[in-house]
């Protein structure tokens, strides 16, 4: 199973990265620290005739890791109640992929399995929930199979090792990635 961590943090040595890292202990993973590439803001060309211009940034390099993967999770902070910049950036910039004749974005990722993973401060498992459905929505549109959720919480460096609950779930979690690893 080739798994991919697609990283939100602008922070070297997360909270999130940390606890990404115990989810997939064991695995072979290739990590995707979207504060590493450079990745232009989308210029919303949906509408018009020529579509999408080629825009030199790491972008298609990203996109192409993910679209080769069959598992992503998707590691972010919660930043003012929502995902990061970084990545909200990168999951923008798919509007542009939809609009690719070279492969079926859409097809590509349709059946794909995506595991979601937020660290914030304090109460994080209730301000979380919106991000939680926005990715949902996401999913649901592009068809991708949404296989669950792990919310920490920890906003100083290395304090979502204190997070009782979180490392809780993490346990239920890595018994679930070892099954979906054990099927393929």
């Amino acid at each position: 199973m080739k798994i991919t961590v697609v990283s939100g943090s602008t922070r070297e040595n997360s909270n999130s990265e940390w606890l990404a890292n115990r989810l997939i202990e064991g695995h072979e993973v290739d990590w995707l620290k979207l504060r590493e590439y450079k990745i232009h803001p989308i210029v919303d060309q949906r509408h018009t005739p020529g579509g999408f211009t080629l825009v030199d940034d790491d972008y298609d390099t990203l996109i192409k890791q993910v679209v080769n993967s069959d598992l992503i999770v998707f590691a972010t902070p919660l930043y003012w109640y929502g995902m990061s910049g970084l990545m909200k950036n990168f999951i923008d910039r798919w509007s542009q992929s939809l609009r690719d004749t070279t492969f079926d974005f859409r097809q590509a990722m349709e059946g794909k399995r995506c595991f979601l993973l937020i660290v914030g401060g304090n109460q994080v498992h209730l301000k979380a929930l919106p991000l939680v459905q926005q990715f949902q929505l996401i999913f649901e549109f592009m068809k991708i199979d949404f296989k669950g959720y792990l919310i920490g919480q920890g906003s100083k460096p290395g304090e979502v090792k204190l997070d009782h609950r979180g490392l809780a779930e993490l346990g239920v979690w890595r018994e679930k990635f070892q099954l979906w690893a054990d099927e393929n």
